[in-house]
């Protein structure tokens, strides 16, 4: 869930560094608003993942790790993923953003409190503060067991948050098919992240029987204003551990590198764009990078996009990660108070809520 907002200190068009302020309490600089290719993202052969071979996944978990310090993301080809999943929830997200508008606002985000699911209307955040509206809609749904075929007990008693539209047959089925397939992978992925921290294997376990796996569509219509105007989605960082991006091959998708220049995540085929989010910079206590990303699209035509964001168990303490704040190691003291995965989410999806612009005329309609 990409719910950070940045306040920019200096004017679009100025020219210079620009410094900002983002909702979690960081600040970051960047030198300009043009992007290069030159700068490339870490591409990793996810292939062992699914080894029996213990040797085998420490040292894919090795190049993880060295990626999420560095630079908070990667590249995974060889993913084992059936792409007819994620084909067919292209086609279903087309299908939803081509239904008139007031047919998607039955289902408008602020119908649900404390929760990000939903839709997110065209122009109804400005993450930047630019001249013009982040130029992108959404729709997010949540974890819901009955689509998880390794559900716990637990979690089928719990009601899943998500609100769904209605004449739409197909849909919801069409999505969550490739979710159930990107939450097998993602609690793999979880067990590789361990490793990579140079714990057990099994520690997240605990953590991703009942995750906090919330998932979206996007539509980018294609940007006519300038890039200093203009975002489709403005710079920000996620929310949960990690979010696992299916984008289509128009690209857009930018990544903010530590020298402050946009490098493009050009698209490749069949893989996945993984990203480190906040509550996992929290518990490695900075260590892994929750790096600012945003997206431009300038290519003359629509972008789709399809991010699901795996996070921990809502009701699970953020506790730092022991080899994280090991001082016989370097490791510096833990610099964050200790939360629950739920009362960073709440917090964080509140604050972005409330700066949705349609939030009036929905309650207008209302009273």
């Amino acid at each position: 869930m990409s719910t950070t907002t940045v306040t920019s200190a200096q004017a679009p068009g100025e020219a210079g560094p620009r410094t900002a302020t983002m909702m979690n309490g960081k600040t970051f600089t960047f030198q300009s608003n043009v992007s290069t290719t030159l700068a490339k993202i870490p591409i990793i052969d996810a292939a062992r993942i699914w080894s029996q071979d213990l040797a085998e996944r420490k040292a894919l978990a090795e190049e993880i790790r060295e990626a999420a310090h560095e630079i908070g993301f990667f590249y995974l080809v060889n993913h084992g993923i059936d792409m007819k999943y994620a084909d067919e929830a292209m086609t279903q997200a087309k299908r939803f953003f081509a239904m008139p508008q007031e047919k998607k606002m039955e289902v408008f985000t602020g119908l649900v409190p404390n929760e990000y699911v939903g839709f997110h209307p065209m122009e109804c955040y400005n993450r930047n503060g630019w001249k013009r509206q982040d130029l992108s809609e959404a729709f997010n749904w949540g974890y819901d067991a009955k689509f998880d075929p390794d559900a716990t007990p637990a979690a089928l008693a719990q009601k899943s948050p998500s609100i769904w539209p209605s004449d739409l047959p197909g849909f919801q089925e069409g999505v969550m098919a490739y979710h159930a397939q990107l939450l097998r992978f993602s609690r793999r992925l979880a067990r590789i992240f361990a490793l990579a921290l140079h714990m057990p294997e099994d520690y997240f376990d605990a953590y991703t029987a009942q995750p906090e796996a919330g998932m979206r569509i996007l539509h980018y219509p294609e940007q006519e204003h300038s890039v200093d105007e203009q975002n489709g989605i403005g710079a920000h960082t996620d929310v949960e551990s990690f979010t696992i991006v299916t984008q289509d091959d128009t690209g857009g998708l930018e990544v903010l590198g530590k020298d402050g220049h946009w490098i493009k995540a050009t698209p490749v085929p069949g893989a996945f764009v993984v990203n480190i989010a906040d509550c996992f910079m929290r518990q490695t206590n900075d260590f892994f990078v929750s790096t600012i990303h945003r997206v431009v699209n300038k290519s003359g035509r629509e972008r789709y996009s399809v991010p699901f964001f795996f996070g921990f168990d809502r009701s699970m303490r953020l506790d730092p990660i022991p080899s994280c704040v090991d001082e016989t190691k370097g490791m510096p003291p833990m610099k964050y108070p200790v939360i629950t995965a739920g009362e960073y989410y709440e917090w964080r999806t509140n604050r972005q809520k409330k700066t949705n612009t349609f939030n009036e005329e929905v309650q207008g309609k209302a009273s």
